[in-house]
Formats: C-alpha cells, sequence, structure tokens
C-alpha cells in the first residue's frame, strides 16, 4: 500500500500541548480493547514490532478500538497538560493500515479545575468542534490547521467508526493568566507549563531543544539537547529561549542529569529585553548581558546558582552557552515576573 507523504506545516515547531511530558492525559476512551488510549500522547510516531502481541491480539504502538459492530463511533477525551490557543493537529495513522479510522474530527471545551469523567461526559459540557470530520490517510501523519484562537482546557478525538491512531499532536501556545501572579512570587521564567519556549540553536544534532524546558528530572540521556561532538578550538554552541514573561531571575538550575562521559565542560547565560519578534538570532549585534559568567559543570549533576548571578535585570530572552558541545538535561530560571514598565 502506497503510504501518503505529507509536507510538514509550520505549526508543528509550537509545543505539543497534549503531551503526556507536560502533564496531558488520556482520561476516558468508548473503547481501547486492542491499545491503551495513553498511547496517543506518547512522544515520536510510535513503532511496530513485528512478531508482538498480546492475549487481545496485535500489540500496537498506539489507541485502538475493536470493531464496532453497532451504531455510533469511537472517541477519547484528553485533558491537556497545558491551557492554550491550538494552532494545529496531527493525527498519526503511523503503522496503522488495515485498522486506521477513515475518518476523525476534534471537539474542545474549556473547563476550570480537574472535572471528573462524569462531568466531562455529561451534557452540561459544551463542545466546540475545531476539525469537521475529515478523512484520514492510512500510516500518516494527517494535519489539520486550526483557526479558533480561544482557550482550551479539554479535546475530544472521535474516530469514525473506529479503529487505531498512533499519536494526536496538538500543537499551540501556552496560555497563563499572568494577573493571578504576584509580583513577589518565585516563578520558573524557563518553564514550557509556563509558556516558554526555545527558539533557537546552532546544533541539536542527538536531541531536541524543546527538552530543556520540560517537567520534572530528564528520564534518560535522549530527554535532553545535546550537540554534536565539535572539534573546533574554542568551539561555544548556543540556545536561545523566549521566557514565559518578561522577568528578573535570581535562581538558576542547570542539570546535566544522565550526561556523564558527553556533558559540556562549562557553560554561561546571558540576557536580551526585546519586543521584537524578527529577530535575527545569528546577529553579532544584539546587546547580550551576561547573567550567568562561565561557570564549571560536573556529570549527572544538579547546579544552583544564586550568588554568582551577575545582572538582575529584567529580560525577555536568554542564552544558554555550553563550551565545548554536549548535553544539558534541563533548564529552570526561577525569578520574578516584570511589566515592560518596570524596566
Amino acid at each position: 500500500m502506497e503510504i501518503v507523504r505529507t509536507e510538514i506545516p509550520q505549526f508543528t515547531e509550537l509545543i505539543d500541548l497534549a503531551s503526556e511530558k507536560i502533564g496531558g492525559k488520556a482520561l476516558i476512551c468508548t473503547d481501547d480493547f486492542f491499545a491503551e488510549k495513553e498511547n496517543l500522547l506518547k512522544e515520536g510516531r510510535g513503532i511496530f514490532i513485528e512478531d508482538k502481541y498480546t492475549d487481545r491480539g496485535k500489540w500496537m504502538d498506539g489507541w485502538e478500538s475493536r470493531r464496532k459492530r453497532t451504531e455510533g463511533h469511537d472517541w477519547c477525551i484528553i485533558q491537556l497538560g497545558a491551557s492554550g490557543v491550538i494552532k494545529g493537529l496531527d493525527i498519526d495513522t503511523n503503522h496503522f493500515l488495515g485498522n486506521h479510522p477513515p475518518f476523525a474530527s476534534v471537539e474542545v471545551c474549556n473547563i476550570d479545575g480537574n472535572p471528573s469523567t462524569e462531568q466531562l461526559c455529561s451534557n452540561d459540557v459544551v463542545w466546540t468542534e475545531i476539525t469537521a470530520k475529515s478523512h484520514l490517510d492510512p500510516g500518516s501523519q494527517n494535519f489539520f490547521e486550526v483557526t479558533n484562537d480561544q482557550v482550551w482546557t479539554h479535546l475530544r478525538l472521535n474516530i469514525f467508526p473506529d479503529g487505531g491512531v498512533a499519536r494526536l499532536k496538538v500543537y499551540g501556545e501556552v496560555y497563563k493568566n499572568w494577573s493571578l501572579v504576584n509580583s513577589d512570587e518565585l516563578i520558573d521564567l524557563a518553564s514550557a507549563v509556563n509558556g516558554a519556549k526555545s527558539i533557537s540553536c546552532n546544533d541539536m544534532f542527538f536531541s531536541h531543544m524543546d527538552n530543556l524546558l520540560m517537567p520534572g528530572r530528564g528520564v534518560n540521556m535522549g530527554d535532553g539537547w545535546e550537540t554534536k561532538r565539535n572539534r573546533t578550538p574554542n568551539n561555544c554552541d548556543w540556545v536561545i529561549v523566549k521566557l514565559a514573561h518578561q522577568g528578573e531571575i535570581s535562581k538558576i538550575l542547570v542539570d546535566t542529569c544522565h550526561f556523564k562521559g558527553n556533558y559540556p565542560d562549562t557553560c554561561s547565560i546571558e540576557g536580551l529585553n526585546v519586543t521584537d519578534n524578527n529577530i535575527d538570532w545569528n546577529s553579532e549585534n544584539l546587546d547580550w548581558k551576561e547573567i550567568l559568567p562561565k561557570s564549571k559543570l560536573q556529570a549527572d549533576f544538579e547546579h544552583h546558582y544564586e550568588n554568582e548571578i551577575q545582572n538582575k535585570a529584567s529580560f525577555t530572552h536568554i542564552r544558554l552557552n555550553i563550551f565545548p558541545d554536549g548535553g544539558i538535561s534541563r533548564l529552570r530560571l526561577f525569578g520574578f515576573i516584570k511589566n515592560s514598565v518596570d524596566g
């Protein structure tokens, strides 16, 4: 069977609001007889193991319902890891060829707190359709752009009538109500859950720069930002992070968890305060200010810095520099939010 190849849209550069890495949860579904609903929110596209079976049939890396013999369709309700504006979807049927759903639709709602599954399934919830019933290709990433600009907390994936989906990616922008955050409240300005985003780096050969900002400690060496071995004398690799909110950094954590023979020798952090989103981040004319001077690193270790911080100005972006190359698992920048008028 020929598998359709689809151009990767730009919205996939945004954060996956439903990823289990940031707290996304598959709460309830009509049926997951063959493969568990939780697989929908895992990393990657899913794998296939030729001769692996369970007592219910072929093992599949995704969510798969049994063959429906009654009226209706299957669905799965997902709690987003962070509330936000959804810009695009990827309903990925990777490895589901003779058992993928022919069609799917997506609905969303916004509910405060942690509603029960009974509440989410009740008639009191108002679901808004953001992707109408649409054709799905087998074994493919099925991309759908979303134009609705409202903030959502939960999502319902409907498949018609049944079948298997490997992964669901919900790309968007994190929403955080900053009016509820006090100016004297210490907050992680580099947390993806708060809206921070890695926007540029010179190299991420082994693992992606977005991992730096994820919650928790890295689960393995692949769950961090790692550059290739660089043979250039005095090399410096770097990554630029847009902070969740303009703020003053007072505590720093650089974690080299799992990086033992490949951690950077040293690191430094610089800051920038800008409002222009169309910046050439490779430009040498940007006025970076030193926040953390060049500091020695250790293998597989949490490095805490407070007294070492040189600049308590307000910043919108930071640049983490590593010398000469290697891997960092997590970066935490704890500080206080500032508005533009605060300076």
